[in-house]
């Protein structure tokens, strides 16, 4: 969960580290040699204050540094995550770098039980269901019960049941234990999770543009085509429409199925092309597939828009199966990640 900027009006609304963070920002990097006095918790608490800080208006510049207002030009500065980099790497070595901001961008907390208590259920189950029972056991005995119980709930039952047999059964873990859970927490997970979470501004147009009805998508992407070819195609590439269900494998097929809507299915095969019909029957039962034809006939004609938002929702389930790990999507540029068998 990345820090989200907000704007500062009152310089009593600012913590201690945000008001470090405000003079830094407005020393800038010609004075970059500053940092080299603090060490390395207040180098971290001072960069999560910078990346979330949003924009400071002068006011509060002048009332926290008034001698250095004169020479920021607007008075006004703005921290972000590219600033704070940016200062950042000309003090630091590239991979501290990277970890610090890798940190920064993950889910919010203090501590390494803080931050996995700010990570979706579905994702942390998925990377815990690889782990030893034992080790799941010690960090769902660290983490808030609620979270837990909801963490268990997404892992397969037998793996929850002994997960919860562990826990009944745990004695105090060790110190060097316990930090040798949070180092690779730290290093396998919350790292890949900061990772992922840097969404490039193509993909984040292609899910816009995933929620345009058709008509209005094909106008954008013409317009866009227009001014920049290059990135229509890699929007295009990066989108995931309705045809694209087509690559699902079998599996996949049948437990998008078992989730979508039986009304919502029939209608949006309306529209689909006869080989994506001909997939979704073949994975019914025949009895199944006969109601399905029988409801799509007793439809009669229904409106375009109709179908193309029984469509959109079909899509938006497939991607949230796809987000909790039930299935693998490939969309239109995604040969590279089909299955190999």
């Amino acid at each position: 969960m990345a820090l989200k900027p907000k704007g500062v009006a009152e310089l009593s609304r600012l913590t201690g580290p945000e008001k470090a963070a405000v003079v830094l920002l407005a020393l800038g990097e010609d004075h970059a040699s500053v940092w080299r006095g603090l060490d390395e918790e207040e180098i971290k608490v001072i960069s999560q204050a910078m990346a979330g800080l949003g924009q400071v208006t002068s006011s509060v510049v002048e009332d926290l540094l008034v001698e250095f207002v004169s020479g920021m030009g607007s008075g006004a500065i703005t921290g972000s995550v590219e600033m704070t980099q940016k200062l950042l790497a000309s003090i630091m070595p590239e991979d501290k770098v990277d970890t610090l901001m890798e940190e920064i961008r993950g889910p919010a907390g203090r501590t390494m039980w803080d931050k996995l208590g700010n990570v979706n259920e579905a994702v942390l189950a998925n990377y815990l269901k690889n782990e030893y029972p034992q080790t799941v056991a010690v960090v769902l005995s660290k983490i808030k019960s609620e979270h837990a119980a909801r963490v268990l709930t997404c892992l397969p039952e037998d793996f929850a049941l002994e997960c919860v047999t562990r826990m009944l059964r745990m004695e105090p873990v060790q110190r060097e234990i316990l930090d040798k859970i949070e180092q690779t927490l730290r290093t396998e997970f919350m790292s890949n999770l900061a990772r992922t979470s840097k969404r490039d501004s193509h993909e984040m147009m292609a899910d816009i543009f995933n929620a345009f009805d058709r008509q209005t998508e094909t106008r954008f992407i013409t317009a866009l085509e227009e001014r920049n070819r290059e990135a229509a195609e890699r929007i295009r590439a990066l989108m995931f429409v309705f045809e694209d269900l087509s690559k699902l494998d079998p599996g996949g097929v049948q437990t998008l199925l078992r989730t979508v809507e039986k009304d919502q299915l029939a209608l949006a095969l309306k529209g689909a092309s006869d080989s994506l019909r001909d997939m979704f029957f073949s994975n019914m039962s025949e009895r199944a597939a006969k109601i399905m034809r029988e409801d799509m006939e007793t439809m009669g004609p229904v409106r375009l828009r109709e179908v193309e938002q029984a469509q959109m929702a079909m899509v938006q389930v497939a991607k949230d199966l796809a987000n909790k790990g039930e299935i693998v999507l490939v969309g239109a540029g995604g040969d590279d990640d089909e299955l190999v068998y």
